[in-house]
């Protein structure tokens, strides 16, 4: 296969970034270890998906902001195009998730969780190679140098029972390690990337699944996504090959709406944004008013009052209220012009007033 100079020249990057990363995984020095894995590692999985795009004959490039596209369209396009597997998708996700939270704020990775989602992620890689690039990282890299670990390999869903216990422990009254805590929970948050397609740890979700867990809510409520999944391990040693895929004796999951209190815990707010995607100014435009009477109107049917209609989201000092597609039917339904009418007048009498 004779490879496009661009995609060549990822490709020898991406090799690159994952040799760093397999030297920081099995380095003695643990000072800044975790985070340097990550980095590495999430940099080769950017590179070889570019590299995958660039050979396969598809633009890299965003044409209106003339940039390079970030991974997460990188990985859409290769999985829409039928070049990448879910599952291989997620593993990428994941470290990438992880690396967002080591580079922006922080995260505490246990030993047995770095490994087998790097694992998971170099046998993505493998593969990739091998099908589209004809190539393999043993031609590139001696065996000894991939991450190896002291301890058994972790069964998955055993993991993040352990993790969640751990968590319970360090929330305990009187332990002081909050942020220890916090640390561990946003890596359960990022490992649920094997399983969404679309995984952001926000600050909010911290506090819902910190408080649940000091209630002492079940898992089960908590990270029900987690435990759909299973660890599939082929192999022994160093040439090991790990997938993470959905268990087939996996429980249901009950999938929850943002305005349920019974399940709070397990919503995220990326979920939230998708279902309050309405701006007061796209609601108005929807609905053909202007944002004042769309405001009028939303007041005298008490849209507002009701959290199955709207949610707002906190972004530094700023509130920005955002609406539900049960909002926007709800108004469609009422409004009539003699409706608007009368909500006008209400609002302009109230100010009156």
């Amino acid at each position: 296969m004779k490879l496009k100079r661009e995609a060549k020249t990822l490709k020898v990057k991406a090799i690159a970034s994952l040799k760093r990363g397999l030297e920081a995984f099995n380095s003695h020095d643990d000072d800044g270890r975790v985070e340097a894995v990550l980095l590495m590692l999430q940099h080769a999985s950017e590179m070889l998906i570019k590299a995958l795009l660039v050979q396969k004959g598809l633009d890299v490039f965003d044409k209106q902001k003339g940039m390079s596209i970030g991974i997460e369209k990188g990985l859409n396009l290769a999985v829409a195009q039928g070049w990448l597997k879910a599952e291989q998708a997620g593993s990428i996700r994941v470290i990438d998730a992880m690396r967002d939270q080591a580079q922006h704020w922080m995260i505490v990775v246990p030993e047995d969780a770095l490994y087998i989602n790097a694992r998971a992620l170099i046998t993505t890689l493998d593969e990739l190679l091998a099908e589209h690039f004809l190539d393999t990282l043993a031609d590139n890299l001696p065996l000894r140098v991939l991450p190896l670990s002291t301890q058994p390999f972790p069964d998955f869903v055993m993991l993040v029972n352990r993790e969640y216990g751990q968590i319970r422990e360090l929330l305990a009254p009187g332990r002081r390690a909050r942020d220890e805590a916090r640390g561990r929970i946003t890596t359960l948050l990022s490992m649920e990337a094997h399983v969404s397609d679309e995984v952001a740890v926000s600050k909010r979700d911290l506090d819902r699944i910190e408080e649940a867990i000091k209630a002492g809510t079940q898992i089960e409520q908590v990270f029900p996504r987690l435990l759909t999944l299973a660890s599939k391990v082929e192999g022994e040693g160093p040439t090991i090959r790990v997938r993470i895929t959905k268990s087939l004796d996996a429980p249901a999951i009950r999938y929850v709406s943002g305005d349920d209190p019974q399940a709070a815990a397990a919503i995220r707010e990326v979920d939230l944004q998708k279902k309050y995607h309405w701006s007061p100014s796209a609601l108005a435009a929807k609905l053909k008013l202007s944002s004042n009477k769309a405001k009028a109107v939303r007041d005298f049917l008490k849209i507002d009052a009701d959290p199955a209609n709207v949610m707002v989201f906190e972004f530094q000092s700023q509130r920005h209220p955002r609406y539900s597609d049960n909002a926007l039917r709800l108004m469609q339904e009422a409004i009539t012009p003699e409706l608007v009418d009368q909500a006008w007048r209400e609002r302009t009498a109230g100010r009156r007033g």
